[in-house]
């Protein structure tokens, strides 16, 4: 079994981490800030790190001071500006370089006056990359990963390692690799973390490795895998069940090539599989919002199949899921979307039946129950309409306004429309200038408004919002945050039907309507039209 660690303390002042028997430790800011595509300021980063700590994850790695200078500045910031109530930072960096003592190498020094109460070092564990990549000798490696540890250990700070290319460096030099995991451990290192950095380990070898580290060396050992091979969440498990008591991660899988394990799916499956406390109470509950929170600062959009936290994790679309479900929902789901902070949806397409609508309504606040005509009603116009193009398990707000117009026997109005025009102008910079006018009457005044835009469907939106705000203000807060297009019989050429999603939001949510037709202006009209008229909706109360 691990040891357990003889870590200093951290210093006065720095927040101790939820629990020292198990390490919940987030890598997004370091690791998972190498993901193609995406770059984190500083700012983003703190924000980044108040969520971490409003999760409760024990650890966040918060970046390569001395050799990052936006690194540098963020530990510089966080100091004043993040006051954490469950983390503890860590500050990443190597060991010495070779034939460099640790306390006269600048890099270290920096890691030493970062003011982390945690350094974790990446060493190499692969005599390979050791001989090749450091261009050093064995023993010197080991040298180099003793002096160091010692060298901040006596310095007040906590040491994590984490072993590069572990998993390949044991398949090549099973000795040389367990000599690395025995000399941190024996110069202070709380933890020795494996990292299948190449992330082609399966779990069953992956965990007869762990083992064996454990018995070989009774260091503490921790697990940071890569998903290279699809494997990262279930290596990290395995790993945890094979021993390791700290697990490394990002929020929503984020790393480089295809990411690292993602650290909510592992503590969700850890915590509600295994019965292990790892959160604080009621943090587990924060996973979706958070999950999203993080995603709108990476502007990286989060999967919609992402397990626990995507927006189709509970998705339930065929008649068949439907009717069980009404019966017991925990006929078709692994655990409660509750517990994560999710909630069960009804997808409504061609495929629903009448429990679909049923369960779909009773999501948006109707009782449905008792109207089976209303049921079938509703059921064969949303299949008729989905066989012309549109879809409503994309467009919960069309669908919703489609069920208000049934039940009520009329559609929902605000405003009527009696035309709408575009005209898109070549300038002779070669700037496209599109110009909309739209003619309609609300609040029974009649208004005739021309707006501009970048395009015709962002000149339309401008001249909807500005003819209705005179009677309906609130629509000054809607903003058209999402514009999709997808041509559905590609066969027809320019005479193909034209699916339009547009999402909308308010401050407060966001909503998406559907538009159909052989008219790319004319579907996003439609969907246009369906956004602004379910935001005054979700407004009713302020609205005239």
């Amino acid at each position: 079994m691990p040891q357990t660690s003889t870590a200093l303390p951290p210093p006065e002042g720095e927040p101790v981490s939820t629990s020292d028997e198990f390490h919940v430790y987030d890598t997004t800011l370091r690791d998972g800030a190498q993901q193609e595509g995406l770059a984190l300021s500083v700012a983003d980063k703190i924000a980044i790190a108040q969520h971490l700590d409003d999760l409760g994850v024990g650890f966040i790695e918060g970046g390569w001071p001395g050799a990052v200078p936006k690194d540098t500045e963020f530990f510089e910031r966080a100091r004043t500006e993040l006051h954490l109530r469950h983390a503890t930072f860590a500050a990443f960096g190597a060991t010495c370089k070779p034939d460099t003592a640790a306390a006269a190498d600048q890099q270290v020094a920096a890691l030493r006056e970062s003011g982390a109460a945690v350094v974790t070092l990446v060493a190499k564990s692969h005599d390979a990359h050791v001989e090749r990549a450091l261009r050093t000798t064995l023993d010197e490696n080991l040298r180099m990963v003793a002096d160091t540890v010692r060298h901040l250990r006596e310095h007040g700070q906590r040491v994590f390692l984490d072993t590069e290319h572990f998993f390949d460096g044991y398949r090549a030099n099973r000795a040389y690799a367990l000599e690395v995991v025995r000399v941190a451990a024996e110069a202070g290192a709380d933890v020795v973390a494996l990292c299948d950095t190449n992330g082609g380990t399966l779990p069953r070898e992956l965990q007869d490795i762990v083992r064996d580290v454990l018995e070989n060396t009774g260091a503490r050992l921790g697990i940071h895998a890569h998903n290279d091979g699809g494997c990262a969440v279930a290596n990290s498990i395995a790993a945890v069940e094979a021993g390791c008591t700290h697990v490394q991660g990002t929020i929503n899988g984020y790393g480089e090539r295809t990411g690292n394990a993602d650290l909510l799916a592992v503590v969700a499956n850890l915590e509600l599989k295994r019965g292990m406390d790892l959160l604080p109470p009621g943090r587990l509950a924060e996973s979706y919002r958070i999950a999203h929170a993080i995603a709108e600062v990476t502007n990286v959009p989060p999967s919609p199949r992402q397990p626990y936290v995507g927006v189709s994790a509970f998705a339930h679309k065929a008649g068949l899921h439907a009717s069980a479900i009404k019966v017991d929902p925990d006929l078709y789901q692994h655990t409660d979307p509750a517990l994560v902070g999710n909630d069960m949806r009804m997808l409504v397409s061609e495929m629903a039946g009448r429990a679909s609508i049923e369960l779909k309504g009773r999501e948006l606040g109707f009782d449905l129950g008792n109207d089976r005509e209303l049921v079938s009603r509703v059921t064969d116009r949303v299949k008729e309409m989905e066989a012309r193009g549109y879809t409503f398990e994309a467009a919960d707000a069309s669908f919703e306004l489609l069920l208000t117009e049934e039940a009520g026997g009329a559609r929902a109005s605000f405003f009527d429309v009696e035309s709408w025009r575009v005209i898109t102008e070549s300038r002779a910079d070669g700037e496209a200038v599109s110009e909309a006018t739209v003619k309609l009457v609300a609040g029974g005044d009649r208004e005739i408004v021309t707006g501009e835009g970048n395009g015709p469907v962002n000149a339309l939106d401008h001249a909807l919002r500005t003819a209705i705000e005179r009677a309906y203000p609130v629509v000054q807060k809607f903003d058209l945050r999402d514009y999709k297009v997808r041509i559905l019989d590609q066969g027809h050429g320019t005479d193909a039907v034209i699916r339009v999603l547009i999402e909308t939001a308010d401050g407060e949510g966001s909503w998406v309507t559907v538009g159909v037709g052989h008219n790319i202006v004319e579907a996003s009209w439609e969907a246009l039209v369906d956004g602004v008229t379910y935001g005054l909706l979700r407004h009713k109360e302020v609205v005239r």
